[in-house]
């Protein structure tokens, strides 16, 4: 296992297992958090994992009620369905990348090795972190550095890309740490974190992959079943909390001709639930996270 898994007991608290039920972890990494669910469930339970990444198959355990889906959870409904599965009793989805993606330094996720500058979850799809410092309008990388990465100075960085650039490409971490440094504001490990989030983001089509995951997880939960949702970025906790609350990420919920809210899940969290303090000292990776909760009505 390569990573602790964040709030371990409150999200396994959170499912309420039934022993004979089927439930989908839509972020398998470690197996921490799919390792415990297992745990509760009896002979009869189910469980499908799913995550793109091709390393996560070494922590997949030898358990005939597992099943590994190698696939996005934006896919969730279809590959369910693959498995003859159209409805289920919980689904666990932890949006942070995983320890090992970040230690690992030639997957280009950190700013403190020098390595390929990748960034892919997934390593099938063919766009990179390399391609896209290397292509995108400077109108272009300022939007996902600012919006993404909330860099304050994101017209600025995007311009030293596109100057540096032009003298010669952009091709490792270490490359865009020093451009980054240049023109850093502020605490400059946090600047070179949240210029490497933004790209990560970009890379990897985050919001719209969250977005969709959760449409499908309200149509794929039975009654009374439950979705738990741990984000570590105000962007992704915002789209989390509106879908919870009203079914819509932004704006007006839908109504029906009845003048009744289409959306079918109540939120059991009104404010996320945190890391405790015993937690926050073992584990500083729970610092951000958000843990919000939600039932199937």
């Amino acid at each position: 296992m390569y990573h602790i898994p964040v709030m371990l007991k409150e999200c396994i608290e959170a499912l309420n297992i039934n022993k004979e039920g089927v439930y989908v972890d839509v972020t398998f990494g470690g197996g921490g958090h799919s390792a415990k669910i297992l745990e509760q469930l009896g002979s009869k339970g189910k469980l499908f994992a799913f995550d793109v990444d091709e390393d996560a198959k070494r922590n997949v355990p030898d358990d005939a009620r597992f099943v590994l889906i190698q696939a996005n959870y934006r896919y969730l409904k279809r590959f369910l369905k693959l498995h003859g599965v159209t409805r289920v009793n919980g689904i666990l989805a932890d949006f942070g990348i995983s320890s090992y993606q970040i230690d690992e330094p030639s997957r280009g996720f950190a700013t403190r090795f020098d390595a390929p500058l990748d960034m892919r979850m997934d390593r099938r799809q063919i766009v990179s972190a390399k391609d896209i410092v290397n292509t995108y309008s400077a109108e272009q990388l300022q939007h996902i550095l600012g919006f993404y990465g909330e860099v304050q100075n994101a017209k600025t960085l995007a311009n030293k890309i596109i100057e540096q650039r032009a003298i010669q490409p952009i091709n490792t971490t270490k490359d865009l740490v020093e451009i980054c440094k240049s023109v850093s504001k502020g605490i400059e490990v946090k600047y070179l974190a949240q210029v490497f989030q933004a790209i990560r983001i970009e890379v990897n089509d985050e919001l719209n992959g969250i977005k969709e995951f959760l449409i499908q997880s309200e149509d794929v939960l039975q009654d009374e079943g439950r979705l738990v949702v741990m984000s570590y970025h105000s962007l992704e906790d915002r789209l989390v909390k509106n879908f919870m609350k009203s079914g819509v990420f932004e704006g007006e919920p839908d109504k029906d001709v009845f003048g009744n809210f289409e959306h079918h899940l109540k939120a059991i969290t009104k404010k996320p639930i945190e890391a405790s303090q015993q937690e926050l000292k073992h584990n500083p990776r729970s610092r951000s996270a958000k843990l919000r909760i939600a039932e199937k009505i």
